[in-house]
């Protein structure tokens, strides 16, 4: 089995916490809870078709390990992360006299993980939780770092809290069951680490994508190198007051072509692999990057199937609702440009060239 230790700063509010990584690991999920010291009821939530495939594998193990089970599901899908779910999932722990001291399992992609969350640190004033991600995109991104939310309709996770998991398992065996589309998704953010921190990471991406997309050996590999960056970043700055931002690489455009797209239109791997390409784009034309980094970016988001350009939106539309992002300020937005791969940094950006470059290159489709 595979470990990847996330420590906390000293003084955090929250704790250091272990990413488990191993394949067949759903099966040990009770063993390894009753060893953190967990006992009586646990929560799981869920979504039906997460549900129908895995969750009486985790019911037998958590109740082989003693443990009561309490099972509830979400619809499916980005346009359910919102405050009605969120209203649904209190009004059954309330039902059930679910205390402080039960866990919060997340038994799903970053969907279920983000509200499983938000939940876990809202209700009671916060209860444990712990992540069990079943999409490649949750296992190397969204279920590490504790950022818990839901979305509002003007803008995605606009509505959260930071709150840490108290151990994440990821087994990388039930990604066999997920559509191919959705392994495509995740590995934009396997791209994404690799682009902001491990220039040898994007060149081991370059020379397998062929196993990466099926899910051979190579994945294994890919989730800890992902993992490990992930958990390097919010070790050194758990609430994204500085350098964790570099995370959000291709993310202002991405979150704005997601958002005017409409939720649950576009993956949300498919709109931040759109986002990267146009922030190596946006840097070149700031003349931050290199000529041909942005061709090297694209290419290997297409090797991996992905989409590398906007599609049917208008500069006007994506530059409104990147103006709703946490990260304008003043009129400026904060941007991660790249200086070259596996070496970016944040740098604060007038709306008015963000503007013109997206008048560019909407204006030249690509």
């Amino acid at each position: 089995m595979r470990h990847i230790k996330v420590e906390l700063a000293a003084d955090s509010v929250s704790r250091s916490y272990d990413i488990k990584l191993h394949r067949g690991l759903l099966d040990d999920i009770g063993p390894s809870l009753a060893g953190l010291g967990f006992s009586g009821s646990v929560t799981v939530i869920t979504n039906p078709l997460v549900a129908s495939l895995y969750a009486d594998r985790l019911r037998r193990s958590l109740e082989g390990s003693g443990f009561r089970v309490l099972q509830l599901e979400m619809p499916d899908g980005e346009e359910f992360k919102n405050l009605s779910e969120v209203s649904k999932i209190y009004d059954a722990l309330i039902a059930e006299k679910i205390d402080r001291s039960t866990p919060v399992v997340a038994l799903g992609g970053g969907v279920t993980g983000d509200l499983a969350g938000f939940v876990s640190a809202s209700y009671l004033r916060g209860v444990p939780y712990v992540q069990v991600p079943t999409t490649l995109l949750s296992q190397v991104d969204s279920s590490i770092g504790g950022k818990t939310a839901v979305n509002h309709p003007k803008g995605k996770n606009l509505i959260g809290a930071f709150y840490q998991p108290r151990v994440v398992f990821i087994d990388p065996d039930v990604l066999r069951t997920l559509e191919a589309r959705d392994v495509r998704s995740g590995l934009a953010e396997v791209v994404k680490h690799a682009a902001i921190r491990d220039e040898s990471y994007f060149t081991f991406l370059e020379e397998n994508a062929t196993g990466l997309l099926a899910l051979d050996d190579e994945i294994i590999e890919a989730i800890e190198r992902s993992c490990v960056i992930k958990a390097a970043v919010v070790s050194e700055d758990e609430r994204e007051t500085g350098v964790r931002a570099i995370l959000n690489f291709g993310h202002t455009f991405g979150h704005a072509i997601e958002a005017v797209s409409g939720y649950g239109r576009m993956r949300h791997g498919e709109a931040v692999s759109i986002g990267m390409v146009m922030a190596a784009g946006f840097s070149e034309e700031l003349g931050c990057a290199p000529s041909g980094t942005r061709d090297r970016v694209e290419k290997l988001l297409s090797s991996l199937g992905l989409p590398v350009v906007v599609s049917g939106l208008s500069a006007e539309e994506i530059f409104a609702s990147m103006l709703l992002d946490k990260k304008v300020k003043d009129g400026g937005l904060r941007f991660v440009l790249i200086r070259e791969i596996g070496d970016v940094f944040i740098r604060e950006v007038s709306g008015e060239d963000v503007k013109s470059f997206l008048d560019n290159t909407l204006g030249k489709g690509s």
